[in-house]
């Protein structure tokens, strides 16, 4: 959905990307040439990728996993957040838009924290977890298709630490979630992850207004 911040005045989104953004040049290419594409729209906004960021660096992440990937602007901001020994496991189902990407990761001298994993998203993580990778992320970041946050988000949990956080993207959806009578998978299924997570206990939570609705869940 929405690459800006949900109703911001033009003029205020270009003061907080001003003054509360620190956008590397590099990322800066990379969005620059996303948004030459037609589904731009599922690039996530400069001011999400800077909180990302913050968060990573302030839990001390080692660990990362990503589900879903695109172009590659949030897998860069996470592994140029982590520690050099720091390691990102990025999954997308795409070799087109995850190539763009790469070149990027290159330049950045991280590619060799990203380990990139060309499948369905859920079976990376089910091998995580037969690999004994229960209780070992330290940070997952959910940014796929919405039927599938539900699932993804309980493999998460089973793969994070006490501590840990979850990130899911697009939990406002350009506002149409407050229509009760919406035809659209994608909003029902995020109105439905939504409520999920306001009953879950075994997580706190926030749902930041950054971007098109981003939802922290720390692990208890």
């Amino acid at each position: 959905m929405s690459s800006r911040t949900l109703g911001l005045p033009d003029d205020v989104q270009r003061y907080l990307l001003d003054i509360g953004v620190r956008e590397a040049p590099l990322l800066a290419r990379l969005r620059e040439e996303t948004a030459a594409l037609p589904e731009a729209n599922m690039q996530i906004s400069p001011e999400q990728g800077q909180l990302l960021d913050l968060l990573i660096r302030v839990t001390g992440a080692r660990l990362c996993v990503e589900v879903g990937v695109f172009t590659g602007y949030s897998s860069l901001v996470t592994a140029l957040a982590l520690p050099a020994d720091g390691r990102l496991v990025a999954c997308d189902v795409s070799e087109e838009y995850t190539a763009i990407a790469r070149p990027y990761w290159e330049e950045a001298g991280v590619s060799d924290r990203i380990d990139l994993r060309i499948a369905p998203a859920l079976e990376t993580l089910d091998a995580m977890l037969a690999e004994g990778g229960a209780g070992t992320v330290d940070f997952v970041f959910i940014d796929a298709d919405k039927e599938g946050y539900g699932t993804y988000y309980e493999r998460a949990l089973a793969l994070l630490r006490p501590g840990g956080l979850v990130a899911a993207d697009n939990t406002l959806w350009g506002g149409s979630l407050v229509d009760p009578d919406t035809d659209d998978p994608d909003c029902r299924a995020l109105i439905a992850f939504n409520r999920r997570l306001h009953g879950d206990e075994r997580v706190d939570i926030s749902l930041v207004p950054v971007g098109d609705g981003l939802t922290l869940a720390r692990k208890r």
